[in-house]
Protein backbone atom coordinates (compact mmCIF):
# COMPACT_ATOMS: atom_id res chain seq x y z
CA UNK A 1 0.00 0.00 0.00
CA UNK A 2 2.58 2.18 0.87
CA UNK A 3 4.60 1.92 -2.44
CA UNK A 4 1.29 2.54 -4.09
CA UNK A 5 0.62 6.39 -2.60
CA UNK A 6 3.50 7.70 -4.29
CA UNK A 7 1.54 6.39 -8.05
CA UNK A 8 -1.84 7.76 -6.38
CA UNK A 9 -0.33 11.38 -5.71
CA UNK A 10 1.35 11.85 -8.97
CA UNK A 11 -1.71 10.68 -11.04
CA UNK A 12 -3.83 12.99 -9.08
CA UNK A 13 -1.42 16.06 -9.62
CA UNK A 14 -1.61 14.66 -13.48
CA UNK A 15 -4.91 14.54 -13.89
CA UNK A 16 -5.94 18.26 -11.42
CA UNK A 17 -2.58 20.13 -14.36
CA UNK A 18 -4.71 18.67 -17.26
CA UNK A 19 -8.19 20.16 -15.67
CA UNK A 20 -6.39 23.79 -14.92
CA UNK A 21 -4.58 23.69 -18.36
CA UNK A 22 -8.07 23.25 -20.55
CA UNK A 23 -8.72 26.38 -20.34
CA UNK A 24 -5.90 28.38 -20.26
CA UNK A 25 -3.09 29.64 -22.58
CA UNK A 26 0.47 28.61 -22.60
CA UNK A 27 3.13 31.22 -23.57
CA UNK A 28 5.94 29.50 -25.84
CA UNK A 29 8.00 31.38 -24.81
CA UNK A 30 7.81 32.26 -20.74
CA UNK A 31 9.33 35.25 -19.25
CA UNK A 32 11.27 35.13 -15.85
CA UNK A 33 12.40 37.66 -13.30
CA UNK A 34 15.88 39.30 -14.40
CA UNK A 35 16.62 41.39 -11.53
CA UNK A 36 14.89 42.89 -8.60
CA UNK A 37 13.76 46.12 -10.52
CA UNK A 38 13.24 44.42 -14.41
CA UNK A 39 11.87 41.90 -16.24
CA UNK A 40 13.01 40.00 -19.36
CA UNK A 41 11.29 38.61 -21.96
CA UNK A 42 11.89 36.66 -25.20
CA UNK A 43 11.35 38.20 -28.33
CA UNK A 44 13.10 36.34 -31.10
CA UNK A 45 16.70 36.11 -30.84
CA UNK A 46 17.13 38.34 -27.78
CA UNK A 47 15.73 38.65 -24.94
CA UNK A 48 14.14 42.72 -23.84
CA UNK A 49 13.94 44.38 -20.41
CA UNK A 50 11.20 46.85 -19.42
CA UNK A 51 10.92 48.65 -15.89
CA UNK A 52 9.06 46.85 -12.98
CA UNK A 53 6.72 49.42 -12.82
CA UNK A 54 5.49 52.30 -15.47
CA UNK A 55 3.61 55.73 -14.32
CA UNK A 56 2.81 57.67 -17.62
CA UNK A 57 2.55 57.26 -21.46
CA UNK A 58 5.44 55.22 -23.02
CA UNK A 59 7.05 56.37 -26.18
CA UNK A 60 6.59 54.32 -29.37
CA UNK A 61 10.10 53.14 -29.53
CA UNK A 62 9.89 52.11 -25.91
CA UNK A 63 6.54 50.40 -26.04
CA UNK A 64 7.37 48.44 -29.27
CA UNK A 65 9.48 45.98 -27.67
CA UNK A 66 6.29 45.04 -25.43
CA UNK A 67 3.79 44.52 -28.35
CA UNK A 68 6.66 42.46 -30.09
CA UNK A 69 6.98 40.07 -27.04
CA UNK A 70 3.14 39.64 -26.59
CA UNK A 71 2.72 39.26 -30.49
CA UNK A 72 5.19 36.37 -30.49
CA UNK A 73 3.94 34.95 -27.40
CA UNK A 74 0.26 34.66 -28.16
CA UNK A 75 0.88 34.39 -32.22
CA UNK A 76 -0.99 38.25 -32.82
CA UNK A 77 0.59 41.18 -35.02
CA UNK A 78 2.28 43.10 -32.65
CA UNK A 79 0.97 46.29 -35.03
CA UNK A 80 -2.65 45.72 -33.57
CA UNK A 81 -1.37 45.87 -30.92
CA UNK A 82 0.20 49.29 -31.10
CA UNK A 83 -3.17 49.92 -33.31
CA UNK A 84 -5.08 49.04 -29.90
CA UNK A 85 -2.86 50.52 -27.56
CA UNK A 86 -3.45 53.82 -29.71
CA UNK A 87 -6.83 54.08 -30.28
CA UNK A 88 -7.57 53.25 -26.81
CA UNK A 89 -4.96 55.41 -24.48
CA UNK A 90 -3.09 56.95 -26.99
CA UNK A 91 -0.17 54.87 -25.55
CA UNK A 92 -0.81 55.24 -21.64
CA UNK A 93 -2.10 58.94 -21.84
CA UNK A 94 -5.18 58.91 -20.74
CA UNK A 95 -5.93 55.32 -18.85
CA UNK A 96 -9.28 55.63 -17.95
CA UNK A 97 -11.85 54.75 -16.42
CA UNK A 98 -13.80 55.77 -19.54
CA UNK A 99 -17.61 56.74 -19.25
CA UNK A 100 -18.16 52.91 -19.95
CA UNK A 101 -16.09 52.00 -16.87
CA UNK A 102 -13.02 50.26 -18.87
CA UNK A 103 -10.01 51.04 -17.13
CA UNK A 104 -6.10 50.66 -17.78
CA UNK A 105 -3.56 50.77 -20.63
CA UNK A 106 -5.62 48.63 -23.13
CA UNK A 107 -9.16 49.59 -21.44
CA UNK A 108 -10.44 46.24 -20.13
CA UNK A 109 -14.18 46.20 -18.57
CA UNK A 110 -13.59 44.36 -15.01
CA UNK A 111 -15.47 41.81 -15.71
CA UNK A 112 -13.50 41.16 -18.55
CA UNK A 113 -9.92 41.78 -16.97
CA UNK A 114 -10.94 39.83 -14.13
CA UNK A 115 -10.98 36.60 -16.67
CA UNK A 116 -8.13 37.65 -19.37
CA UNK A 117 -5.93 39.41 -17.01
CA UNK A 118 -2.18 38.02 -16.34
CA UNK A 119 0.68 38.99 -14.25
CA UNK A 120 3.37 39.36 -17.39
CA UNK A 121 5.58 41.03 -15.87
CA UNK A 122 6.09 38.47 -12.69
CA UNK A 123 5.71 41.06 -9.77
CA UNK A 124 3.05 39.01 -8.22
CA UNK A 125 -0.17 41.01 -9.17
CA UNK A 126 -1.81 41.34 -12.49
CA UNK A 127 -2.57 45.21 -13.05
CA UNK A 128 -4.35 46.47 -16.17
CA UNK A 129 -2.21 49.76 -15.35
CA UNK A 130 0.58 48.32 -16.04
CA UNK A 131 1.67 48.02 -19.86
CA UNK A 132 3.18 44.86 -19.67
CA UNK A 133 0.47 43.34 -17.68
CA UNK A 134 -2.39 44.87 -20.02
CA UNK A 135 -0.43 44.24 -23.51
CA UNK A 136 0.11 40.35 -23.10
CA UNK A 137 -3.39 40.15 -21.44
CA UNK A 138 -5.33 42.23 -24.69
CA UNK A 139 -2.82 39.81 -27.13
CA UNK A 140 -3.63 36.69 -24.73
CA UNK A 141 -7.87 37.73 -25.12
CA UNK A 142 -7.24 38.62 -28.60
CA UNK A 143 -5.76 34.79 -29.04
CA UNK A 144 -8.78 33.75 -27.35
CA UNK A 145 -10.64 35.30 -30.03
CA UNK A 146 -8.79 33.31 -33.03
CA UNK A 147 -6.45 36.32 -33.54
CA UNK A 148 -3.85 33.55 -34.84
CA UNK A 149 -6.31 32.44 -37.23
CA UNK A 150 -8.26 35.57 -38.09
CA UNK A 151 -6.94 38.99 -36.80
CA UNK A 152 -9.79 41.36 -38.10
CA UNK A 153 -12.46 39.12 -36.73
CA UNK A 154 -10.80 39.08 -33.30
CA UNK A 155 -10.71 42.81 -33.05
CA UNK A 156 -14.73 43.13 -33.67
CA UNK A 157 -14.27 40.62 -30.70
CA UNK A 158 -12.28 43.12 -28.82
CA UNK A 159 -15.14 45.86 -29.59
CA UNK A 160 -17.79 44.97 -31.18
CA UNK A 161 -17.89 48.30 -34.10
CA UNK A 162 -17.11 48.12 -37.25
CA UNK A 163 -15.67 51.77 -37.63
CA UNK A 164 -13.30 50.43 -34.24
CA UNK A 165 -11.97 47.39 -36.30
CA UNK A 166 -11.89 50.07 -39.29
CA UNK A 167 -9.63 52.21 -37.05
CA UNK A 168 -7.20 49.97 -35.59
CA UNK A 169 -6.64 47.77 -38.74
CA UNK A 170 -5.82 50.94 -40.00
CA UNK A 171 -3.20 52.13 -37.84
CA UNK A 172 -2.26 48.60 -38.10
CA UNK A 173 -1.42 48.91 -41.93
CA UNK A 174 0.29 52.26 -40.82
CA UNK A 175 2.60 50.85 -38.29
CA UNK A 176 3.10 47.60 -40.80
CA UNK A 177 4.11 49.79 -43.68
CA UNK A 178 5.89 53.46 -43.01
CA UNK A 179 8.00 52.61 -40.17
CA UNK A 180 9.49 53.41 -36.54
CA UNK A 181 11.45 56.34 -38.17
CA UNK A 182 7.99 57.33 -39.93
CA UNK A 183 6.18 56.97 -37.21
CA UNK A 184 8.26 59.19 -34.50
CA UNK A 185 8.30 62.40 -37.39
CA UNK A 186 4.69 62.15 -37.79
CA UNK A 187 4.32 61.32 -33.49
CA UNK A 188 6.51 64.67 -33.04
CA UNK A 189 4.16 66.92 -35.27
CA UNK A 190 1.35 66.10 -33.39
CA UNK A 191 2.86 68.19 -30.04
CA UNK A 192 3.77 70.81 -32.75
CA UNK A 193 0.79 71.31 -34.31
CA UNK A 194 -1.22 71.77 -30.89
CA UNK A 195 1.28 74.35 -30.04
CA UNK A 196 0.81 76.44 -33.25
CA UNK A 197 -3.26 75.87 -32.85
CA UNK A 198 -2.92 77.59 -29.32
CA UNK A 199 -0.67 80.21 -30.31
CA UNK A 200 -3.05 80.71 -33.48
CA UNK A 201 -5.73 80.93 -30.86
CA UNK A 202 -3.77 83.25 -28.53
CA UNK A 203 -2.66 85.62 -31.43
CA UNK A 204 -6.24 85.92 -32.69
CA UNK A 205 -7.29 87.17 -29.17
CA UNK A 206 -4.85 89.66 -28.90
CA UNK A 207 -5.37 90.77 -32.73
CA UNK A 208 -8.71 90.92 -31.74
CA UNK A 209 -8.41 93.19 -28.52
CA UNK A 210 -5.21 95.70 -29.74
CA UNK A 211 -7.57 96.47 -33.01
CA UNK A 212 -10.07 96.91 -30.70
CA UNK A 213 -8.01 99.47 -28.69
CA UNK A 214 -6.95 101.09 -31.58
CA UNK A 215 -10.69 101.88 -32.99
CA UNK A 216 -11.42 102.71 -29.77
CA UNK A 217 -8.54 105.87 -29.35
CA UNK A 218 -9.39 106.56 -33.27
CA UNK A 219 -12.59 107.81 -31.99
CA UNK A 220 -11.33 109.41 -29.22
CA UNK A 221 -9.28 111.48 -31.12
CA UNK A 222 -11.82 112.21 -34.02
CA UNK A 223 -14.02 113.53 -31.11
CA UNK A 224 -11.05 116.17 -29.69
CA UNK A 225 -10.06 116.77 -33.15
CA UNK A 226 -14.06 118.20 -34.09
CA UNK A 227 -13.85 120.14 -30.53
CA UNK A 228 -10.73 121.63 -31.83
CA UNK A 229 -12.39 123.12 -35.39
CA UNK A 230 -15.63 124.00 -33.91
CA UNK A 231 -14.76 125.85 -30.63
CA UNK A 232 -15.07 129.19 -29.99
CA UNK A 233 -12.20 130.07 -27.64
CA UNK A 234 -8.84 130.26 -28.97
CA UNK A 235 -7.86 128.24 -26.13
CA UNK A 236 -10.78 125.34 -26.50
CA UNK A 237 -9.38 125.11 -29.34
CA UNK A 238 -5.08 124.61 -28.12
CA UNK A 239 -6.52 122.02 -25.32
CA UNK A 240 -8.55 119.62 -27.78
CA UNK A 241 -6.04 119.60 -30.38
CA UNK A 242 -3.34 118.64 -26.94
CA UNK A 243 -5.50 116.03 -26.23
CA UNK A 244 -6.10 114.73 -29.72
CA UNK A 245 -2.29 114.66 -30.07
CA UNK A 246 -1.32 112.54 -27.19
CA UNK A 247 -4.94 110.44 -27.85
CA UNK A 248 -3.06 109.95 -31.52
CA UNK A 249 0.15 109.19 -30.30
CA UNK A 250 -1.06 106.29 -28.48
CA UNK A 251 -3.50 105.89 -31.58
CA UNK A 252 -0.23 105.32 -33.85
CA UNK A 253 1.13 102.79 -30.98
CA UNK A 254 -2.05 100.57 -30.80
CA UNK A 255 -2.09 100.38 -34.66
CA UNK A 256 1.87 99.19 -34.89
CA UNK A 257 0.63 96.95 -31.75
CA UNK A 258 -2.07 95.40 -34.03
CA UNK A 259 0.06 95.27 -36.70
CA UNK A 260 2.94 93.25 -34.83
CA UNK A 261 0.52 90.91 -33.87
CA UNK A 262 -0.71 90.09 -37.45
CA UNK A 263 2.47 89.00 -38.25
CA UNK A 264 2.99 86.75 -35.51
CA UNK A 265 -0.63 85.31 -36.60
CA UNK A 266 0.65 85.30 -39.92
CA UNK A 267 3.56 83.55 -39.39
CA UNK A 268 1.67 81.07 -37.09
CA UNK A 269 -1.12 80.22 -39.19
CA UNK A 270 1.75 79.75 -42.11
CA UNK A 271 3.46 77.40 -39.68
CA UNK A 272 0.32 75.69 -39.12
CA UNK A 273 -0.10 74.82 -42.55
CA UNK A 274 3.86 73.72 -43.27
CA UNK A 275 3.01 71.36 -40.19
CA UNK A 276 0.22 69.91 -41.91
CA UNK A 277 1.55 69.90 -45.32
CA UNK A 278 4.43 68.02 -43.22
CA UNK A 279 2.04 65.61 -41.88
CA UNK A 280 0.43 64.83 -44.70
CA UNK A 281 3.18 63.84 -47.04
CA UNK A 282 5.00 61.64 -44.12
CA UNK A 283 1.53 59.55 -44.10
CA UNK A 284 1.11 59.86 -48.61
CA UNK A 285 3.65 57.07 -49.21
CA UNK A 286 2.68 55.14 -52.79
CA UNK A 287 2.45 51.71 -50.16
CA UNK A 288 0.04 53.39 -47.65
CA UNK A 289 -3.11 51.80 -47.24
CA UNK A 290 -5.99 53.01 -44.45
CA UNK A 291 -8.85 50.24 -45.00
CA UNK A 292 -11.53 52.80 -43.37
CA UNK A 293 -14.58 54.29 -44.16
CA UNK A 294 -16.39 51.58 -46.53
CA UNK A 295 -14.42 49.05 -46.79
CA UNK A 296 -11.93 46.57 -44.99
CA UNK A 297 -8.41 45.99 -44.58
CA UNK A 298 -8.41 43.17 -46.94
CA UNK A 299 -10.39 45.47 -49.30
CA UNK A 300 -8.53 48.67 -49.10
CA UNK A 301 -9.10 49.61 -52.63
CA UNK A 302 -12.70 49.73 -51.30
CA UNK A 303 -11.96 52.24 -49.06
CA UNK A 304 -13.09 56.17 -48.92
CA UNK A 305 -10.61 57.35 -46.86
CA UNK A 306 -7.57 54.54 -48.60
CA UNK A 307 -8.55 56.08 -51.34
CA UNK A 308 -8.72 59.91 -50.26
CA UNK A 309 -5.20 59.33 -48.66
CA UNK A 310 -3.55 58.49 -52.13
CA UNK A 311 -4.10 62.03 -53.46
CA UNK A 312 -2.61 63.75 -50.07
CA UNK A 313 -0.13 65.79 -51.53
CA UNK A 314 -1.72 66.67 -54.88
CA UNK A 315 -1.62 70.53 -55.27
CA UNK A 316 -4.94 72.45 -54.56
CA UNK A 317 -6.51 73.45 -57.96
CA UNK A 318 -9.71 75.49 -58.51
CA UNK A 319 -12.43 73.63 -60.15
CA UNK A 320 -9.62 70.52 -60.73
CA UNK A 321 -10.70 67.25 -60.40
CA UNK A 322 -8.21 64.85 -61.68
CA UNK A 323 -4.99 64.06 -59.78
CA UNK A 324 -3.40 65.05 -63.52
CA UNK A 325 -4.81 68.38 -63.15
CA UNK A 326 -5.14 69.00 -58.82
CA UNK A 327 -8.34 69.37 -56.84
CA UNK A 328 -11.01 71.57 -55.49
CA UNK A 329 -12.42 70.66 -52.38
CA UNK A 330 -15.55 68.93 -54.09
CA UNK A 331 -13.45 68.01 -56.93
CA UNK A 332 -11.31 65.43 -54.37
CA UNK A 333 -14.82 64.17 -52.99
CA UNK A 334 -16.22 63.70 -56.37
CA UNK A 335 -13.09 62.03 -57.69
CA UNK A 336 -12.56 59.44 -54.54
CA UNK A 337 -16.25 58.47 -54.67
CA UNK A 338 -16.45 58.01 -58.27
CA UNK A 339 -14.13 55.27 -57.86
CA UNK A 340 -16.54 53.46 -55.91
CA UNK A 341 -19.13 54.22 -58.51
CA UNK A 342 -20.52 56.71 -56.81
CA UNK A 343 -21.77 59.51 -58.89
CA UNK A 344 -21.39 63.13 -56.89
CA UNK A 345 -21.44 66.79 -57.92
CA UNK A 346 -18.23 69.38 -58.14
CA UNK A 347 -20.15 71.34 -55.85
CA UNK A 348 -19.90 71.74 -52.11
CA UNK A 349 -23.32 72.69 -51.45
CA UNK A 350 -24.68 70.57 -54.60
CA UNK A 351 -23.40 67.51 -52.50
CA UNK A 352 -24.78 68.34 -49.33
CA UNK A 353 -28.02 68.14 -51.00
CA UNK A 354 -26.85 64.84 -53.04
CA UNK A 355 -30.09 62.82 -52.51
CA UNK A 356 -27.82 59.49 -51.27
CA UNK A 357 -26.40 62.18 -48.58
CA UNK A 358 -27.45 61.52 -45.16
CA UNK A 359 -26.90 64.36 -42.24
CA UNK A 360 -25.23 62.63 -39.39
CA UNK A 361 -24.21 64.60 -35.74
CA UNK A 362 -20.74 65.56 -35.13
CA UNK A 363 -20.73 63.26 -32.72
CA UNK A 364 -21.39 60.24 -34.37
CA UNK A 365 -19.10 60.97 -37.09
CA UNK A 366 -16.64 58.02 -38.87
CA UNK A 367 -14.12 57.59 -41.40
CA UNK A 368 -15.30 58.33 -44.63
CA UNK A 369 -18.22 60.77 -44.35
CA UNK A 370 -18.44 64.34 -45.93
CA UNK A 371 -17.77 67.18 -43.55
CA UNK A 372 -18.39 70.82 -44.69
CA UNK A 373 -17.91 74.29 -43.82
CA UNK A 374 -18.00 77.96 -44.52
CA UNK A 375 -21.77 78.34 -45.36
CA UNK A 376 -21.32 74.96 -47.69
CA UNK A 377 -18.36 76.71 -49.59
CA UNK A 378 -16.24 73.35 -48.37
CA UNK A 379 -16.17 70.28 -47.86
CA UNK A 380 -13.60 67.60 -46.60
CA UNK A 381 -13.55 63.83 -45.91
CA UNK A 382 -13.23 62.35 -42.06
CA UNK A 383 -10.60 60.37 -41.48
CA UNK A 384 -11.24 60.00 -37.92
CA UNK A 385 -9.73 61.26 -34.46
CA UNK A 386 -10.98 64.46 -35.22
CA UNK A 387 -9.02 65.38 -38.50
CA UNK A 388 -10.28 65.24 -42.01
CA UNK A 389 -8.32 64.80 -45.69
CA UNK A 390 -9.19 68.28 -47.85
CA UNK A 391 -8.18 70.61 -50.16
CA UNK A 392 -7.67 73.48 -48.50
CA UNK A 393 -7.06 76.40 -50.85
CA UNK A 394 -4.82 78.24 -53.45
CA UNK A 395 -0.88 77.73 -52.96
CA UNK A 396 -1.97 74.52 -51.30
CA UNK A 397 -2.19 70.74 -51.22
CA UNK A 398 -4.58 68.02 -50.36
CA UNK A 399 -3.85 67.15 -46.68
CA UNK A 400 -4.88 66.31 -43.11
CA UNK A 401 -6.59 69.12 -41.66
CA UNK A 402 -8.60 69.01 -38.02
CA UNK A 403 -11.90 70.22 -36.81
CA UNK A 404 -10.91 72.80 -34.78
CA UNK A 405 -10.18 76.44 -35.00
CA UNK A 406 -11.61 77.59 -38.22
CA UNK A 407 -12.91 74.74 -39.24
CA UNK A 408 -14.94 74.18 -35.62
CA UNK A 409 -16.50 77.70 -35.80
CA UNK A 410 -17.67 77.56 -39.55
CA UNK A 411 -18.88 74.21 -39.54
CA UNK A 412 -22.11 73.13 -41.05
CA UNK A 413 -22.76 69.64 -40.71
CA UNK A 414 -21.81 66.34 -41.99
CA UNK A 415 -23.33 63.84 -44.13
CA UNK A 416 -22.87 60.30 -44.81
CA UNK A 417 -23.14 58.98 -48.60
CA UNK A 418 -25.29 55.62 -47.74
CA UNK A 419 -24.81 53.97 -51.39
CA UNK A 420 -21.00 53.89 -50.18
CA UNK A 421 -20.61 53.32 -46.60
CA UNK A 422 -23.89 50.79 -46.05
CA UNK A 423 -21.44 47.97 -47.13
CA UNK A 424 -19.24 48.90 -44.69
CA UNK A 425 -22.53 48.92 -41.60
CA UNK A 426 -22.65 45.28 -41.59
CA UNK A 427 -19.87 43.23 -40.79
CA UNK A 428 -19.79 39.53 -42.13
CA UNK A 429 -18.84 37.15 -39.44
CA UNK A 430 -18.22 34.15 -41.76
CA UNK A 431 -14.33 32.97 -42.06
CA UNK A 432 -13.22 32.64 -45.38
CA UNK A 433 -12.94 29.01 -45.07
CA UNK A 434 -16.77 29.38 -44.85
CA UNK A 435 -16.86 28.54 -40.88
CA UNK A 436 -18.76 30.79 -38.90
CA UNK A 437 -16.84 33.22 -36.08
CA UNK A 438 -18.38 33.22 -33.13
CA UNK A 439 -17.61 34.78 -29.20
CA UNK A 440 -19.55 33.46 -25.96
CA UNK A 441 -16.98 35.77 -24.02
CA UNK A 442 -16.93 39.18 -22.49
CA UNK A 443 -15.68 41.98 -25.08
CA UNK A 444 -14.31 45.30 -24.57
CA UNK A 445 -15.90 48.05 -25.15
CA UNK A 446 -15.99 52.04 -24.21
Amino acid sequence: MRRLIPLLAAVLALALSSTAAADTFRVADSHARSGAGSTSFSSGDSAVAFTQNQGGPMSFAALRGIWQAAGNAYGIPWTVLAAINKVETNFGQNLGPSSAGAVGWMQFMPSTWARWGIDANGDGRADPDNPIDAIFSAARYLAGCGGQFDITRAVYCYNHATWYVNEVMGLASVYGRVGGNTLFSVGNLGPQISTARATIATSRTQVATARLRARTLAHAERRFLRVAGTAHLLTDQLEANKHAALIGARRHAAEARVAQLSRQLASATAQLGRLRDEQSSALAEPSFAFPVGGGFANQPSNSVVSLAFRYVGIPYKWAGATPASGFDCSGLVQYVYAQLGVALPHNAAAQFNSPNAVSVPRDQLRPGDLVFFDGLDHVGIYIGGGDFIDAPHTGAFVRIDSLTGWYAARYDGAKRIVSASSAADTFQTASSSGASFSSNVVYFTH
